[in-house]
């Protein structure tokens, strides 16, 4: 289905987009595997969704570094396998770097979620750890996933919630648009499945069944504004990529007025910086018989 978020206006460009978040990504490679431990808890919750088991075969779009993926293949033992994959070549080697050469850990490769060379009903199970939203088409993903799954396999995901549950994210989206004119072509929007009515009815448009939506939210603090900053930028793939192209005084502008927007957030607990809260929802969906 259509949803007023997604990139259907004029002018936008879904080869670009995907050129740029592919160097995005490649360029905070190393630093978004390191701020992982801020997202455990939903990892967790996303595994947990999708109900993996010994012998099982899995596919995670979307892998970046195989943070999700490498925890996937220890719950598949024996027997199973986990295929990683993603468009950013760099955050693949990172993610096999980190894994090193163990039986137990993913295989990775280079692919689209769109247009996945894969065998139909090849696959028991389908993880996209924040992903949905990243795609120019997520229709076309979700028909791949579907498409590669078995009759009763399961697809797994997390989405970012609507957008004034996750302070994490739009606090520095606030600092930017105060600062910097609008782009000439938006980017589709993050939190354009925020809504669980609208992430239900994209699955089952997609020709999911059973469809479970749960809300999980976590909180990370951070020392100052500085290390919100930077983590908001280890995140945030193309657009860290076009903020890392603007000249140096206008990001350490940015870097700088990014506090006003974070002063609801102080953390009063005694640890001193900011508590940010983010909601996310998970979804697991069922390929019909």
């Amino acid at each position: 289905m259509s949803h007023p978020n997604d990139p259907a206006q004029p002018g936008f460009d879904a080869r670009r987009f995907k050129a740029m978040e592919r160097a995005g990504f490649n360029r905070i490679a190393a630093r978004y595997a390191e701020g992982a431990h801020l997202r455990a808890d939903l990892a967790e919750a996303l595994l947990d969704a999708a109900a993996l088991a010994p012998g099982q075969r899995v596919l995670d779009l979307a892998s970046g570094p195989g943070l999700l993926a490498g925890q996937a293949a220890l719950r598949v033992v024996p027997g199973g396998s986990v295929l990683a994959t993603d468009i950013a070549e760099g955050m693949l080697a990172e993610g096999a770097r980190r894994c090193g050469e163990h039986a137990d850990t993913p295989c990775f490769a280079a692919a689209d979620a769109e247009h996945l060379c894969l065998a139909d009903a090849c696959m028991d199970r389908v993880l996209a750890g924040l992903a949905l939203f990243i795609f120019p088409h997520p229709e076309r993903a979700l028909a791949e996933m579907h498409r590669v799954l078995v009759p009763g396999g399961r697809v797994a995901l997390s989405v970012w919630g609507a957008r004034e549950t996750v302070p994490l994210i739009h606090r520095a989206q606030d600092t930017i648009a105060r600062l910097l004119p609008p782009p000439k072509v938006a980017r589709p929007s993050v939190f354009r499945y925020g809504e669980p009515e609208v992430l239900s009815a994209t699955l089952a448009a997609a020709g999911f069944d059973d469809i479970d939506i749960r809300p999980c939210a976590f909180s990370c603090h951070f020392a100052d504004a500085d290390a919100y900053w930077q983590a908001f930028l280890d995140l945030a793939g193309g657009a860290a990529e076009a903020l890392g192209r603007l000249p140096e005084p206008v990001q350490a502008q940015l870097r700088a007025a990014v506090a006003d927007d974070l002063a609801h957030h102080c953390c009063d607990d005694g640890r001193g910086g900011f508590l940010m809260p983010a909601r996310t929802l998970v979804a697991s969906a069922r390929r019909p018989d």
